[in-house]
């Protein structure tokens, strides 16, 4: 599953775009699920797009499927220049499987695509947080030491940063303080929190019942902690479909709270608290709903 994200608040702009519809001129972000696969028959090996295993080795590329998919709309806007509108695109790398050789994969694609990416000087103290280059493309990553191993540890002081982690988390209470759950400020590194809407609504999406005051309260405490620590602060995945929607598309059925009704009113809810980034596999319904301000 590729699960689409809105940016709502980071980069000071408000919009999304449908899946990998590059003609649009609208920030956008979009996850892509990594997996290390080798051929039993030849021993080669490289990174395919896969949620998870067994891959056939038929899956695409990162580079195929979304790089240069995205590239007459980087090219366009490298010419035009930033008019406060960039990053236009956030990749969100979902790495399925951990293998030194597939981290180093990782980092040898975004190195072809540097001079897309957004990036930040390495520095020896990593509590320093170097000021962003902002590019057309911003590349995040998640919590796990062994990405940060590759991704930040082993590079020399002055490199550039082409990915930028999670902070970690404390998950086993989701109804936890913000600070028990994410208890580190934004570093040189971890620049965004990464959250299940469990954090909101601890009894999951289809089990959510009403949204209250008392839910709101609750989504605006963590945004508004987030944003006091540097942080961006993404939600997954908020979706309202019906039953044959789920069948058809494959969605999962514990990202669902059954309607559309349902799922706007939290879609709005998340706007006005001021989230960065809104996950659905509904984008461009979501699309609409925070158009329509």
């Amino acid at each position: 599953m590729r699960t689409i994200a809105t940016p709502i608040s980071s980069g000071g702009t408000i919009g999304s775009t449908g899946h990998f519809r590059p003609e649009r001129q609208a920030p956008l972000a979009i996850e892509q699920d990594l997996l290390w696969y080798t051929d039993a028959k030849t021993g080669k090996a490289w990174s395919v797009v896969s949620h998870g295993r067994p891959a056939t080795g038929a899956e695409p590329t990162l580079r195929e499927y979304f790089f240069e998919r995205i590239r007459p709309l980087v090219e366009k806007a490298l010419r035009d220049g930033n008019h406060g509108d960039w990053p236009l695109i956030t990749l969100n790398l979902d790495l399925k499987s951990e293998e030194p050789e597939h981290l180093a994969a990782i980092w040898g694609t975004l190195g072809e695509y540097r001079e897309w990416l957004t990036t930040a000087k390495k520095t020896a103290d990593l509590r320093n947080r170097e000021p962003l280059d902002v590019r057309p493309l911003l590349a995040l990553t998640g919590e796990s030491q062994a990405q940060k191993a590759v991704f930040y540890d082993h590079l020399p002081d002055g490199a550039q940063l082409l990915v930028f982690g999670a902070v970690e988390t404390n998950t086993k209470d989701s109804a936890a303080a913000p600070e028990v759950i994410a208890p580190d400020a934004a570093d040189n590194y971890h620049r965004w929190w990464n959250n299940s809407w469990r954090v909101v609504e601890n009894a999951g999406q289809e089990n959510a019942g009403a949204w209250t005051a008392a839910k709101e309260s609750r989504l605006a405490e963590l945004v508004h902690y987030a944003h006091q620590h540097n942080l961006w602060i993404r939600f997954y995945t908020l979706d309202g479909a019906t039953s044959a929607e789920l069948s058809c598309n494959g969605w999962f059925r514990t990202y669902n709270f059954g309607s559309k009704g349902a799922v706007v009113e939290r879609w709005k809810a998340a706007r006005r608290a001021g989230a960065d980034y809104i996950a659905s596999d509904q984008y461009e319904e979501l699309a609409e709903t925070l158009r329509a301000r």
